[in-house]
């Protein structure tokens, strides 16, 4: 038995000092408090945490780790090990893939895939086509499958499907989660004409609030929320970018009763447009990043329940492909190394509260998906953890650091006080940098698929 004790707690929106006792590959007991010698004893790993913090393994709900078809920029394989980095335990990838994932085949391919390599517990999304809907309400079994993902803006990969009667007929009939990526394509492709109209020679990474600006998020927000409230589909906003899609939300907290739900990206809670200055295409991303005042908004909204998840839509590029001229290089950027320790920043910052930060990291999506058995310390879950530690003195993030394929990340040159120091799956240590360097295995890996209740 392995005890983790001196530890500051964090489960359920509260902190407490208390420590976890893991058997196996479950959670044995959560306790506050100290623990008596005779406990101290029978455990075979003392681990002391010196105050540092103890939480569930975080799950991110959105990443896209490029396998199939796009494994020089990422595979399953590194991708797991370096968000495990990160502190994540557990992912659920989107369908944009090579080919995409939008068959019962192509989602049993990626399945065998993540059980041959990946370090860390894995899911997939399948995507949304105007030709799949019977499929997707009739032949997928979605206690395997976190849900359907669907495509109301062209991004990376171009699944698009954005007709009234198809998108009626896909919320009408899918007995599971649709996640939406929320932009008018109409809007879109109407201020992408107007910009590159005259010569676009001149456009840059600046220009990408304009390119996808914000009344295509309002529009599309709007439209899917209404859809979703006339035909009682269980809806989850994906990157949510604007304060003004937040006043279509609502801020009652979550629970099975809550149909539709919203999601905030690290990039939107980190990056403002200010950035682009500096930044360029490394923060070029769909939707776009906005204003401070967005990006303060959906801070804010971490706290008052208009936001229910964090994840970070970690999407690697090459450095070579970020490098190339604004309309030429591709959208998204890796967070998935970085983001838990981003969020202990801002929280002492005092962008939002630590404790519904991390919930809604860990505890939030287990409950939106219905995933089994993680999520929480609980006795009998599986025994998913993560320890973050302040350190004594800041340190700079570089692309040095980045685990990621990609080598490169957008938080290069900032400045930060966390650190992960140990991440568990299933009960194994699958990331120590002290005794196993960074990244480290196990063979054979305890990652496990993640089983859902809709």
């Amino acid at each position: 038995m392995i005890i983790f004790y001196n530890a500051t707690v964090i489960d359920g929106g509260r902190s407490w000092r208390g420590y976890v006792t893991v058997e196996g590959a479950e959670i044995a007991d959560v306790c506050q408090g100290d623990p008596d010698m005779e406990l101290l004893e029978r455990c075979a790993n003392r681990i002391d945490l010196s105050g540092a913090w103890l939480l569930p393994g975080v799950i991110d709900t959105h990443v896209h780790l490029r396998e199939p078809g796009m494994t020089a920029k990422a595979d399953i394989a590194g991708e797991s090990r370096a968000m495990a980095a990160g502190g994540v335990t557990s992912w659920i990838d989107m369908p944009n893939t090579l080919p995409p994932t939008t068959t019962p085949d192509t989602l049993a391919d990626k399945q065998r895939r993540a059980r041959e390599s990946s370090l860390t517990n894995y899911a997939f999304y399948i995507g949304a086509t105007a030709d799949n809907i019977d499929t997707l309400a009739h032949k997928v079994d979605y206690t395997g499958v976190a849900g359907v993902k669907l495509f109301l803006g062209s991004s990376t990969g171009n699944l698009l499907l954005n007709d009234d009667a198809p998108l009626r007929r896909l919320f009408g009939s899918v007995p599971a989660l649709i996640a939406v990526h929320s932009e008018d394509e109409a809007i879109i492709r109407s201020a992408r004409e107007t910009l590159v109209s005259g010569s676009s020679a001149g456009l840059t990474a600046a220009n990408h609030p304009q390119m996808r600006p914000r009344e295509a998020c309002f529009e599309a927000t709007r439209r899917v929320v209404e859809l979703a409230r006339q035909t009682g589909a269980r809806l989850h906003i994906l990157h949510i970018s604007t304060a003004d899609e937040l006043a279509l939300l609502s801020d009652t907290p979550l629970s099975a009763s809550k149909r539709i739900t919203a999601e905030a990206c690290a990039g939107h809670l980190l990056f403002a447009d200010t950035d682009y200055a500096r930044l360029g295409n490394r923060i070029k991303v769909n939707p776009a990043i906005k204003t401070e005042a967005d990006r303060n908004a959906l801070r804010h909204a971490i706290d008052t329940n208009l936001i229910d998840t964090i994840a970070t839509d970690h999407a690697p590029h090459t450095l070579e492909e970020k490098q190339r001229p604004y309309l030429d290089a591709p959208s998204g950027m890796p967070l998935g190394q970085f983001s838990l320790p981003m969020v202990f920043e801002l929280a002492e910052q005092g962008a939002f509260t630590l404790e519904r930060a991390i919930g809604k990291m860990t505890n939030a999506p287990a409950s939106l998906f219905g995933i089994e058995r993680r999520g929480y310390l609980r006795p009998g879950y599986y025994a998913d953890l993560t320890i973050v530690a302040r350190q004594p003195e800041p340190y700079t993030i570089t692309d040095a650091d980045v685990r990621s394929r990609c080598r490169w990340t957008p938080l290069a040159g900032t400045p930060a006080h966390h650190r992960v120091l140990l991440t568990m799956v299933n009960g194994q240590i699958v990331y120590d940098p002290v005794k196993n360097g960074i990244g480290a295995t196990t063979d054979p890996s305890p990652a496990m698929p993640l089983k859902f209740n809709h």
